[in-house]
């Protein structure tokens, strides 16, 4: 679980920087969506250095935005992630633990973070990434992102995210040379969670 957290607060792809990225993310930022609330489904494939087969999972998860996430994966065995701006929890198994903002001042800005990768906030990824990609016919976009940080570049190399009105794909790749490759699928909007959902944010 930690893992995944520490995977989903940033994404990578090789584009070259250039003097229209800012021209980019605007245009980007014009195609995406901005519901209230978002869920859907997730494939994610962890690349590992040194071993060859990589590692699976998927499940569905809900964005609210400005409140929080939930990851919840189903297989290859049930876990799940509780993200909100001022806390974060995790279960699998018997195995829960949870880390506050009050205790751990970055967590604050790793949520928020995290929710901008999800949404596709550009307006906050570019306060900590350099922005580059391009647009794909009608629709589609491609966002490739490079830390401006050197706390984040230790840890990741490069991301990439890549949708129409919402992040279909999100790239991962570490400074250690493992990769993430995350999509999304059957996205549906909505203008409120569920109360189940609302009340596991603590709202």
């Amino acid at each position: 679980m930690k893992q995944w957290f520490r995977y989903a607060l940033l994404l990578c792809l090789a584009l070259p920087g250039s003097a229209w990225a800012a021209d980019i993310a605007e245009a980007v930022k014009a195609r995406l969506s901005s519901p209230q609330v978002l869920r859907g489904q997730f494939e994610q494939q962890k690349s590992v250095a040194g071993f060859k087969k990589p590692l699976l999972s998927s499940g569905e998860f809900l964005l609210w935005r400005g409140h929080g996430v939930l990851w919840q994966t189903r297989k290859p065995f049930e876990s799940s992630l509780v993200v909100s701006p001022d806390k974060l929890s995790a279960e699998s198994g018997q195995a829960s633990y949870q880390l506050e903002s009050s205790r751990e001042p970055a967590l604050q800005a790793m949520n928020e973070l995290l929710f901008a990768l999800l949404a596709g906030d550009v307006a906050v990824l570019q306060k900590r990434f350099l922005t580059d990609g391009g647009l794909r016919g009608k629709d589609a976009w491609v966002l490739a992102l490079t830390p401006r940080e050197p706390g984040l570049a230790r840890v990741f190399k490069r991301v990439i995210l890549e949708g129409e009105r919402h992040v279909k794909l999100v790239r991962l790749e570490e400074a250690n040379g493992d990769s993430s490759l995350i999509r999304f699928d059957k996205l549906v909007e909505a203008s409120a969670p569920m109360a189940e959902e609302a009340k596991r944010l603590g709202r």
